[in-house]
């Protein structure tokens, strides 16, 4: 048996999993795409608790790759795992890198004990991956990295993601 990987076209704030990963920015304080979007959905609650981080155990913020877990507040999620994902834009090209996100999301969302977890389509945005290699990279970690009881899903914006995706899966 292993994980059960699916892709589907949706909105990562409204899905019925144990976790939900943020494509944040390092700094864990919100932005725009993927990271504003969870964070307008979980409401204050969840900036409050990423401040207290930045003043606790990431006084630097989080590095690129690096995951850690957060509670959902509002959201139907109840952790919210924060990973940062590599800038093409900034010579962050090391597919490594991206596979760590991954890798290390999997890692928190084994910690706090999640058996469903979705994924958004990370660095595919406004960090300059394609979306396709994005997808190859997402799968083969998933794959190779992901406990046998863990649902593992990929929430996808748009009709190109969400092919690239199902390619990869294919």
């Amino acid at each position: 048996m292993s994980a059960r990987i699916e892709a589907v076209a949706g909105d990562i704030t409204t899905q019925e999993v144990d976790a939900i990963v943020n494509a944040a920015n390092s700094g864990l304080l919100g932005g725009g795409g993927v990271d504003g979007a969870i964070h307008k959905a979980a409401g204050p609650a969840l900036l409050a608790q990423c401040r207290r981080l930045r003043r606790t155990s990431h006084p630097d913020g989080l590095g690129v790759g690096e995951a850690v877990a957060t509670d959902g507040h509002e959201l139907p999620a109840r952790w919210v795992i924060h990973t940062v994902g590599p800038n093409r834009h900034v010579g962050q090209i090391d597919p490594a890198l991206l596979a760590a996100c991954f890798r290390n999301s999997l890692a928190v969302a084994r910690q706090v004990g999640a058996t469903s977890i979705a994924f958004p389509a990370i660095s595919a945005g406004v960090y300059g991956w394609d979306v396709e290699e994005v997808a190859r990279i997402a799968v083969a970690t998933v794959r190779a990295e992901a406990s046998d009881d863990l649902q593992v899903r990929f929430v996808l914006f748009g009709e190109k993601a969400l092919s690239a995706f199902q390619r990869a899966l294919a």
